[in-house]
């Protein structure tokens, strides 16, 4: 019986143990499991270092042995330490934002061919033809004046400074303008939107006192009573002259930089950004300056309208006027007396010239005024008829009023080296 018990205290305690191995176990695992799910971090960082471990020990192999003590290796212990920098976003080096696909995001008309391609390459054989045209002859006009000493006169030096307002336009203003209208994107953004009126009504500024200052010159040289010949002018006079146009030319056109203003929006039809300049004087002037920009606004169809269109042409045809009337009458007091004298040919030669040059205002101003008045008549028809344009209207109509100042600045030089025979025989030396 003492054997039975015995026996039987045995298998329990047995059985117990097993039961609480078992337990153990299951216990001991369940919480390696959980550790392991719970924290992956570990075993990652733990394996990131033992990785870079083995990376610091193969570059500490591959790198030279210096000798200890040395300043390359202090220099690479100090480095060793140092928390390397983030690479940073290229993109927050720029303030417009940009959109890339591969590809700079515009509107290419070009190619594929549709509809639309016929227009835009009939603009770009225009401009090219425009473009050719006015920078060849208004460089040629340039150096004609400058290279040539006994065409150093204010005459010559008004008609190359008015060449080189023309050749400005063209080469900075019409390659922006048809960069604008065939991609609708806006070269150099908002920066063009100011500079290019700023340099297309500085130009006008420049031709109007040009022609001013040409009457005054005929109507001058016409009534002098001892007209004096042509003699080549000093640099220091000529400079005084002109920076009276320039000058004057540069600030009735200062209000154009702060009046106009990039406006962006996306394209309904192609989902691509589209870019065009609007009159919006900023908000962030001062008041003093915001209300002399508003003003301008305000006023400046009648501004452009007075001052750079009926100024030039009147005061051009009213010297005109006068010239021809004071010429005819000193024709009248010299014509009996040379009847009794045979005819000499200096002053023969002296009326041929002075027709050239009378020939040459008025051909610029008729150049001018075909090339100013559709802009000044389809601005008051639209101000005051009362007539409802769109959008694109609107916008066709001023690409071809800019076409014109750009079709004027091309034939300007090109009319002055047929019609002034001082100029258009002189030898060209570039």
């Amino acid at each position: 019986m003492f054997q039975k018990g015995a026996g039987f205290i045995l298998a329990l305690f047995r059985s117990s143990l097993e039961s609480w191995k078992r337990n153990w176990r299951s216990r001991t695992c369940g919480d390696d499991q959980t550790g392991a799910l719970a924290h992956p971090q570990h075993i990652l960082n733990a394996s990131a270092t033992h990785r870079g471990d083995d990376e610091e020990s193969d570059e500490d192999a591959r790198a030279p042995r210096v000798p200890r003590g040395s300043k390359h290796k202090q220099q690479r212990e100090r480095n060793a330490h140092r928390t390397p920098r983030p690479h940073p976003d290229p993109d927050a080096f720029f303030t417009t934002p940009r959109a890339f696909n591969g590809s700079l995001r515009v509107h290419n008309p070009l190619f594929p061919l549709t509809d639309e391609s016929y227009s835009a390459y009939a603009v770009m054989l225009v401009a090219l033809i425009v473009f050719s045209a006015g920078i060849v002859g208004n460089l040629a006009l340039m150096c004609i004046v400058w290279h040539n000493y006994y065409l150093k006169s204010t005459w010559n030096c008004a008609l190359a400074s008015l060449a080189f307002w023309d050749f400005t336009v063209l080469f900075f203003c019409l390659p922006v303008v048809i960069f604008n209208e065939l991609t609708k994107r806006r070269l150099m953004g908002d920066l063009s939107c100011r500079v290019v009126p700023y340099v297309e009504v500085t130009s006008l500024g420049v031709t109007t006192f040009t022609l001013c200052a040409l009457s005054i010159d005929r109507f001058h040289a016409v009534t002098s009573v001892q007209p004096r010949p042509q003699q080549v002018e000093s640099c220091q006079s000529i400079l005084a002259k002109l920076s009276v146009i320039w000058v004057g030319s540069l600030v009735l056109a200062a209000p154009e930089l702060l009046m106009w203003c990039m406006e962006q929006e996306v394209s309904p039809r192609t989902g691509l950004p589209v870019d065009s300049c609007g009159q919006q004087p900023s908000v962030t002037l001062p008041e003093t300056l915001y209300s002399l920009v508003l003003t301008y606004h305000q006023a400046r169809m009648w501004w452009t309208f007075g001052c750079f269109f009926c100024l030039p042409l009147l005061f051009t045809g009213a010297c005109q006027l006068l010239t021809r009337h004071v010429a005819d009458e000193n024709a009248k007091s010299i014509r009996p007396s040379s009847s009794l004298s045979s005819a000499s040919s200096s002053p023969k030669k002296k009326q041929r010239r002075e027709r050239q040059l009378t020939r040459t205002v008025v051909a610029l101003a008729s150049v001018y005024a075909v090339c100013s008045l559709p802009e000044n008549v389809w601005n008051f028809v639209l101000a005051y008829s009362g007539v409802e344009v769109g959008v694109a209207t609107r916008a066709l109509l001023a690409l071809i009023g800019q076409f014109l100042l750009f079709v004027r600045a091309g034939a300007t030089p090109i009319l002055l080296l047929c019609i002034c025979r001082s100029l258009g025989q002189c030898p060209l030396k570039l």
